[in-house]
């Protein structure tokens, strides 16, 4: 069974912590393939400065075009919203029954999961890939079956850092992929 790890997010815009991140998963073959699922509308982050949805998806498409296992998918976007995870990965399940999934989340998101909408089923069905982020901790639960932890690197600065170095005219050629820097620059000046 192939194994694909789903990881989820805006990608407003993809940068190179996330693609970071998808080679450090790979490189400890966790997975044999990555999913970079572009969400519409993250219900916890606000629209006003969101790129839409299928500019971020060609965005991601582009920083990845030359990734042999990482892909780009629009699969939330045929789904009704907004699709929390568990529905998300039921519906993978459902579209995918030869694909073993796993979920990829940041350390930020684990120390709530139990807050999210169905975590048990999520752990009932799907293995966890926890990986690092800036001031939570990063132990290791070996009593927890299903869950992995990942060493990767750090980056220090996200997609809302990105943005703000656009409208300031800063560079960011160090923060995302030379294939996708014009075309962020133009998206993200003229949001």
């Amino acid at each position: 069974m192939k194994r694909i790890g789903v990881f989820g997010g805006s990608f407003n815009p993809i940068h190179n912590g996330h693609l970071g991140l998808t080679h450090a998963i790979l490189r400890q073959t966790l997975v044999d393939e990555i999913w970079l699922l572009v969400s519409p509308q993250n219900p916890l982050k606000s629209p006003d400065d969101m790129a839409e949805e299928h500019v971020r998806f060609r965005l991601v498409q582009k920083a990845i075009e030359h990734e042999a296992k990482i892909k780009a998918s629009d699969f939330e976007f045929r789904l009704k919203r907004p699709s929390y995870t568990w529905k998300t990965l039921a519906a993978l399940r459902s579209a995918h029954p030869d694909v073993s999934f796993s979920l990829i989340i940041g350390a930020d998101n684990w120390a709530l999961f139990d807050r999210w909408a169905h975590p048990e089923e999520i752990r009932l069905h799907h293995h966890i890939i926890v990986y690092p982020r800036n001031g939570y901790s990063q132990q290791s639960e070996t009593s927890a079956s299903g869950i992995s932890y990942v060493d990767a690197p750090l980056f220090p600065f996200s997609s809302t850092d990105i943005r703000r170095a656009i409208a300031a005219g800063n560079d960011i050629s160090a923060m995302v992929p030379s294939t996708i820097v014009e075309e962020c620059r133009k998206i993200y000046s003229a949001s």
